[in-house]
């Protein structure tokens, strides 16, 4: 579990610093204030999960692997639909891609649903305490 969490979380890590960087001097001037916020909340939440997948690397001894394998897949499903979403949201005007807000919309919540999940799974193994040390 260690490794592919790591390498996970340094990728998901590793696209989130290019999108910040995207968004803060490509997309600053193209993106009206409010459609850059809502690029920004997707890097935020990008970079909270890549975070809690290296934690989660880290806790590699401390968390049953069934556990570790339920909380990266959700929480790298959660980058996809919650921030991939949000991407393609935020970028429709100039993309011209409106089309797909009746898709997407949906989506969003989907992928924060699954964040949620993420950290539910990791809260109830540790209340469990059924760290394998």
């Amino acid at each position: 579990m260690y490794k592919r969490s790591l390498a996970w979380g340094a990728g998901v890590l590793l696209v989130g610093v290019a999108c910040g960087a995207f968004g803060a001097h490509a997309l600053k001037v193209r993106l009206s204030p409010e459609a850059l916020a809502q690029w920004k909340t997707a890097v935020d939440y990008q970079f909270y999960h890549g975070l809690g997948l290296v934690l989660l690397a880290a806790l590699d001894s401390r968390v049953p692997t069934p556990a570790g394998n339920w909380v990266r897949r959700l929480f790298i499903g959660g980058v996809f639909l919650f921030c991939g979403s949000i991407y393609l949201l935020s970028t429709r005007e100039l993309l011209g891609t409106y089309a797909l807000s009746p898709i997407l919309g949906p989506i969003t919540p989907l992928g924060g649903l699954l964040f949620m999940a993420g950290w539910a799974v990791l809260l109830v193994t540790a209340l469990r305490g059924t760290d394998v040390r």
